[in-house]
């Protein structure tokens, strides 16, 4: 996710997104659908039994019987939030009968992990059975020792299936706008707080055998998710409109996510992206034209500040047999590009 995005602008007034009745979101609610086994969602409702030792929070009241026995497709969740939850519940849909673990950092969002299926418990809980898939969805601004919760979870791997960390495309060193695909080269430690703290969790993980997915920045059919929505609630930014973007959705996230997982590579990094970037005022002409939303954006300002970056991860698509369900942000809004 670009680090470029200002996520802590300050809103003047919060836009509604309109969808047309005819064109429903294909995001489903996360709460129990029809499709979701019946039998999981009853056993993870269950009242405790003796199976602390896995992880699961007992103040929860939520564990599953035989959650002791792991199994090969049982998969666990660190930092179980919107992309985390959407990983969940694809892979239940792909591996039924699974379980699929989520550690969080509190219990605040416990009740709804267990409706969807993810047997929660704290971030620190011992698990005595590794599990054979691990991704770790987690940001660092929660975190003293980010680098440290990756040793975590990678202590919590069994070594069989996959481990996967979501780490940020800012990692790539180019800039002015150029492209920049798996092959460029990262940033050298030193450069800045932020991304000094991703490189040594990246290290972390490539060094336990797992891999590394780049993402781009995320956005979803919800209104407050991605860099459009915290720029609409401005109206106008005094940063320069040629600054070049790239994003991917939050299904496309996932879905790619699990391809990885399933391919079990050891030691890559891999770049999520939708391989068409656009600048900051391409998208914001793009939310206009829409339609969707009760407010307009009123325009960049800016004329200093530095350039971005065009991400193209063709290779990262080829090797891992994956494309997105939405080939670009302009298509998802339905506009022309």
């Amino acid at each position: 996710m670009d680090v470029a995005v200002a996520a802590a602008l300050v809103p003047t007034r919060t836009p509604t997104l309109r969808l047309p009745a005819s064109r429903p979101s294909s995001v489903r609610p996360l709460t129990p659908t029809a499709g979701r086994p019946a039998r999981l969602l009853s056993l993870a409702r269950r009242a405790p039994v003796a199976a602390a030792a896995l992880g699961v929070s007992q103040d929860t009241g939520v564990t599953m019987p035989g959650a002791d026995i792991v199994t090969q497709n049982d998969l666990l969740i660190v930092g179980p939030g919107v992309l985390g939850r959407l990983v969940a519940e694809k892979w239940l849909k792909e591996h039924p009968g699974c379980k699929v673990f989520g550690q969080t950092a509190s219990t605040d969002h416990h009740s709804e992990l267990t409706d969807i299926g993810i047997i929660p418990s704290l971030k620190g809980s011992t698990i005595s059975q590794k599990a054979p898939y691990v991704i770790f969805c987690a940001p660092p601004s929660r975190s003293d020792d980010y680098p440290g919760d990756l040793r975590v979870a990678a202590s919590n791997w069994n070594g069989e299936g996959s481990f996967l960390f979501t780490s940020s495309t800012a990692l790539y060193d180019c800039s002015d706008n150029r492209l920049c695909n798996e092959d460029c080269p990262s940033i050298p430690v030193g450069r800045g707080p932020r991304t000094d703290v991703l490189l040594r969790a990246e290290n972390v993980v490539l060094e336990a055998g797992g891999c590394v997915l780049r993402l781009a920045g995320l956005y979803t059919h919800k209104i407050d998710r991605g860099a459009h929505y915290f720029w609409l609630r401005k109206g106008t930014l005094d940063s320069r409109p040629d600054h070049i973007i790239n994003q991917i959705h939050y299904e496309d996230a996932a879905s790619l996510a699990i391809a990885i997982m399933k391919k079990r590579t050891r030691g890559r990094i891999f770049l999520g992206c939708d391989n068409k970037p656009l600048s900051r005022k391409e998208i914001m002409d793009a939310v206009n034209k829409s339609g969707k939303f009760d407010t307009e954006f009123q325009g960049f300002t800016g004329t200093d500040g530095p350039l971005g970056k065009r991400m193209e991860n063709s290779k990262t698509r080829a090797d891992i047999g994956w494309e997105p369900q939405y080939p670009s942000f302009t298509e998802f809004l339905g506009v022309d590009s």
